[in-house]
Parts: structure tokens; sequence; C-alpha cells
């Protein structure tokens, strides 16, 4: 099992491509902390999963939560070796101009503001250890970005510039820092890039992916699952199209 041994957080772990990484990193041997503010779901998920899965309560974009995240997961299983900053929102496809200002605020705080938390806090911890991995769901949003969602695509962009350079800058550390670029899968976030979620849409959507379909959380998961893997030690930088070709 490629993950033994290993302590990954995953953020929004209890739904959609974090609850797919949360289950595949528990199959290859790690023990995970889900991390989500849905504490009901998160807590039902842990249980399904069993004793090697905890769920802490965590809103990404709130400083007191990350530091109390990292430091929970430290006492509870005595290392954080894979921090997965997944956890993200979107705004429904609109014009630019039609976007609120809470709405950008909070897209920020949530997509962008949260890698430079975890990136605080865990940091030290990985630094004290000798390395670890940092790996980051942006999208294909911040490589092809699509008309009326300028801003998300923007959060996404600045996951993507942020892991690269993360990764050069914590590369003495033996810190790794990678992405992944998943394509829109069908999860609760859908709706928000269609505008409107109907047979036709999906349709339209699907005809712009090469290969055919929307990602699947066991997509991501395996791709995560590698590039958090020893099998991985030296891929840093790197961000990954998980897309069926849609960034071709």
């Amino acid at each position: 099992m490629r993950l033994e041994g290993k302590t990954a957080v995953v953020t929004g772990g209890a739904s959609g491509f974090g609850l797919g990484i949360v289950e595949r990193f528990v199959s290859e041997g790690a023990q995970v902390i889900i991390a989500d503010i849905q504490d009901d779901l998160a807590a039902q998920r842990a249980r399904d999963l069993g004793g090697a899965v905890r769920a802490i309560h965590c809103d990404v974009s709130a400083d007191g939560d990350m530091r109390s995240l990292v430091e929970k997961s430290v006492a509870e299983f005595g290392a954080l070796d894979i921090f997965v900053n997944n956890a993200g929102i979107a705004h429904t496809r609109a014009s630019l101009l039609d976007v609120d200002e809470a709405t950008f605020d909070r897209l920020f705080a949530v997509n962008v503001k949260s890698v430079y938390l975890a990136a605080r806090h865990a940091v030290p911890v990985m630094r004290a250890q000798g390395g670890g991995v940092f790996l980051n769901i942006a999208s294909t949003a911040g490589v092809r970005p699509r008309p009326g969602l300028t801003w998300y695509n923007a959060t996404k962009g600045a996951m993507i510039t942020m892991t690269k350079s993360m990764a050069v800058e914590l590369a003495p550390d033996k810190i790794r820092v990678n992405a992944i670029n998943p394509v829109a899968g069908d999860t609760p976030l859908l709706p928000t890039f269609l505008g409107e979620d109907t047979p036709e849409t999906r349709a339209a959507f699907v005809a712009t992916i090469p290969l055919g379909r929307l990602s699947k959380p066991t997509d991501i998961a395996a791709a995560a699952s590698f590039l958090c893997s020893d099998e991985a030690e030296f891929l840093t930088g790197v961000c990954m199209e998980v897309d069926g070709g849609r960034c071709v």
C-alpha cells in the first residue's frame, strides 16, 4: 500500500472529490483527518470508514480553525505527512460584473487564503519532521478559463501559481507541493458551473471533453494517491490536468 504509515489531512473531505481522496487514501493504508464544516456528514464518513479516520470541524478560511486542525491532527496521530487543500467554492455562472463583493471575498477566502493558512500552520510541523507533501486541488478553470466564471477562474489560477512558488521555496525542506487540475465532475459544485443543470447543458459541457465524460472522484483520487506517495518523490511543482483532454 503506497501510503501505509502516512497521516493525511483532506479539507472538504466529507463529499465530492474530497471524499474520493479520503476513501482512496484509507485503502492505501493512510490515517486520514476529514476536515469539513459539515460536521454531521464528516462524522458519519469517519464512522463508515473506520478507525483510521477522524473528523475535525474546520472553516478553511479561518486562521484559528486551521491552526486547531493541524494541532489536533498531530495530537491524534503523531504526525502530519500530507495536507490536501481540497475545500473550495464557486460562484454561480454569471457576468463578471454581476458577482457581488461579498461573494468575491468569500471565493478568495476559501479557495486562496486557505492555502496560505495551511502553509502557515503545517509547514513548521513538516519542517520539524524532515519533510511532507502538500496537494492543492485547483481546476482546469485556472488553465483554460470559461466565460461566466471569471472570479472563480482567478482563484484557481492563484492556486496553481502558489503551488509552483511553494514548491520551489519549500524544496530545501524536503516538502513537495503539487496540484491537480480536474475538469468538472458530478459533484455538488457542478450546477454552479453549468448555470442550469439540465441534460442539455450537461451534454454541451461533456462535448468539450475529448474522452467524453465528466470527471469522477475516483479519477482525482487516483492521481492524488500517486502524487502524495513516495513513488512521486522527485515530483514537485507539478500541476496535473485530470481532465479527459479538456486542456489539450
